[in-house]
């Protein structure tokens, strides 16, 4: 048993569908989360960068006396899993690979595409995590940064929204693939825009739901439930505006975040 909470963190808005799904299949675990917001998008900055923030994002947790990381970035997980693993021995959960697991389970037709903050998609993670598990499949992929800024700013499912997605995904249409894996945490929240413009023939892969199952296997694997006796927790921070993100989150969450807290990141 180990009551302390679990500490899940993105570039922004975006980790909180994946806290979202951890809540729905753990609603006794207290949760710390921490979004990025002032840094963002992570998915323009060097590789060099991105581990920066990342190591302060988890230094910034590991103050909260968390009892596991979720780093709920794809940029983040594809630019630093390893080197955290060897730096932190805490346990971590990175999003790639539940979302490639869930991609491979998707296709019927063998024909995936991946979209991803540019970081993401340079780095080749995902085309390297789903060949691994399945040579046999195409995989096509596409760089979207208009994306977050879009999510950040709330604009997700207007027509501006709609033109982007259109600019970014026609091509990707035209391959024939019948899954598209949403490579960044922050692009669940254009599923209604991305789907309009996919179609009903293409599947969405969201990390999310498979992130919150490998959470719940390694706390189960670790002993590390939290008493069920003892309501659970959830605290908020963000580097930049507090009412923006109490606003959008609430959107999110579908319920009102309350007393969530402005930190200076950089002290980290």
């Amino acid at each position: 048993m180990d009551n302390r909470p679990i500490g899940v963190f993105d570039s922004g808005l975006g980790g909180l569908t994946v806290l979202k799904e951890i809540r729905n299949l753990l609603p006794t675990e207290s949760i710390v989360y921490f979004g990025d917001s002032g840094r963002a998008p992570y998915g323009t900055k060097s590789k060099e960068t991105v581990i920066k923030y990342t190591f302060q994002n988890i230094r910034f947790l590991l103050n909260q006396d968390i009892k596991m990381i979720v780093i709920a970035c794809n940029t983040a997980s594809a630019c630093s899993i390893d080197l955290v693993k060897h730096s932190f021995d805490i346990p971590v959960v990175e999003v790639v690979e539940p979302g490639s697991v869930s991609a491979v389970r998707e296709t019927v037709n063998k024909k995936v595409g991946v979209i991803g903050t540019i970081a993401t998609v340079n780095s080749g993670v995902y085309e390297k995590a789903i060949s691994r598990l399945d040579p046999s499949i195409e995989i096509f992929q596409k760089a979207c940064p208009m994306f977050v800024p879009l999510v950040e700013e709330g604009w997700w499912e207007n027509d501006i929204a709609q033109r982007i997605a259109e600019e970014y995904l026609l091509s990707l249409k035209e391959k024939g693939i019948d899954s598209l894996v949403l490579g960044c945490t922050h692009y669940p929240l254009l599923h209604n825009t991305i789907s309009k413009v996919m179609g009903e023939g293409v599947k969405l892969v969201s990390s999310a739901l498979e992130v919150a199952k490998v959470v719940k296997e390694v706390i189960n694997e670790n002993n590390a439930a939290r008493n069920e006796k003892i309501g659970p927790v959830y605290r908020f921070y963000t580097s930049d505006s507090v009412e923006k993100f109490e606003s959008l989150g609430n959107s999110i969450l579908n319920e009102k975040i309350r007393s969530a807290e402005k930190i200076d990141i950089e002290r980290y």
